[in-house]
Formats: structure tokens, C-alpha cells, sequence
């Protein structure tokens, strides 16, 4: 399924890590902030709904080696979005984050709740270019390089349930 077709049904319609509607400024400012270009396909996404829960239908990647999650997949059950103050983690936090967890940088996370992180990798191209999209195993150490940017991502999302 190609991007523009998933882009209206990518949503959980849960509200918990859902921010404020992005707007140019806050764009603007999130990219100030983290000194980077973001996706296009990214910020697509984020005007639909600033962050959230994914939908049932594609909460989970196809790997095709084992991480610590899984032998053939991971998780991506929700993408943060871009904002500040009590809506849950935002794209924001990843300078923060980074430091925490000893993640390597330029990167900017997407998703992940410690032990692992799905992240833009900017590390090949700069902060100008567009970025894959990497596993980062903060347990292992490990890394697995996922897509080549995040509208290939999101179309190689699938059903976690396909894989249980």
C-alpha cells in the first residue's frame, strides 16, 4: 500500500500521546531545536494527528534478523509527535533521550520505551539529508538498520498480529 493511501488510516484514534495540531511554527521550532531537517513524509503524518497510537493494522516492521524483541519483527505501536507539557514523549525529548540511553547521534526518535528505540539515523547523510530509519537495542547495544528513509518505513508497516 503506498504512503498517501495509509496516511488517512495510520492512527490508533487513541488520544494518550496525541499533541496539540502541529503548525509551521512549531515545525520550524522542533527543527531549530533539534538542529535537522525533518521529513517530509514525517511532518504528513503529524498534520493528520500530532503523535498517538498506531493503528492495529500497522504496529509492527518485518526484520530479517532477530533483535531482542522478536526473531522476525519489531514493534512500532506508536509514533511521538511534536510538542511540550503533559501530552506524553515528543519528538523534543530525543536530545534528552539520547544522553540518557548512550545512543549514538545525529538521530531523532520516533518511537521506543527505553530498552529499545526506533529512530531517524541523520548519521550518513547530515542533518540536511534524508535519514534512514534504524532499531537501536539499548540493552544489546545493537543496531539494525530498518528502512531507507520513513515513507518506506511506513509502507513496510504490518499487522502485529501476523506475526503471532
Amino acid at each position: 500500500m503506498k504512503f498517501d493511501e495509509i496516511k488517512a488510516s495510520f492512527w490508533s484514534g487513541h488520544s494518550y500521546g496525541v499533541h496539540p495540531a502541529l503548525t509551521q511554527a512549531t515545525v520550524a521550532d522542533a527543527e531549530e531545536a533539534l538542529g535537522l531537517r525533518l521529513p517530509e513524509s514525517l511532518l504528513d503524518l503529524l498534520r493528520v494527528q500530532n503523535g498517538g497510537g498506531v493503528t492495529a493494522d500497522r504496529d509492527a516492521f518485518p526484520t530479517h534478523q532477530p533483535t531482542s524483541w522478536s526473531e522476525d519483527h519489531i514493534p512500532f505501536t506508536e509514533l511521538m509527535g511534536i510538542g511540550t507539557g503533559g501530552h506524553g514523549l515528543s519528538l523534543l525529548d530525543t536530545p534528552y533521550l539520547v544522553e540518557e540511553w548512550g545512543l549514538p547521534s545525529p538521530v531523532v526518535l520516533l518511537s521506543g520505551d527505553g530498552h529499545y528505540w526506533i529512530g531517524l539515523d541523520y548519521r550518513a547523510y547530515g542533518a540536511l539529508g534524508e535519514p534512514s530509519v534504524t532499531w537501536f537495542d539499548t540493552d544489546s547495544g545493537a543496531e539494525l538498520p530498518l528502512a531507507a528513509d520513513f515513507r518506506a518505513l511506513v509502507e513496510g508497516l504490518q499487522p502485529l498480529s501476523r506475526f503471532e
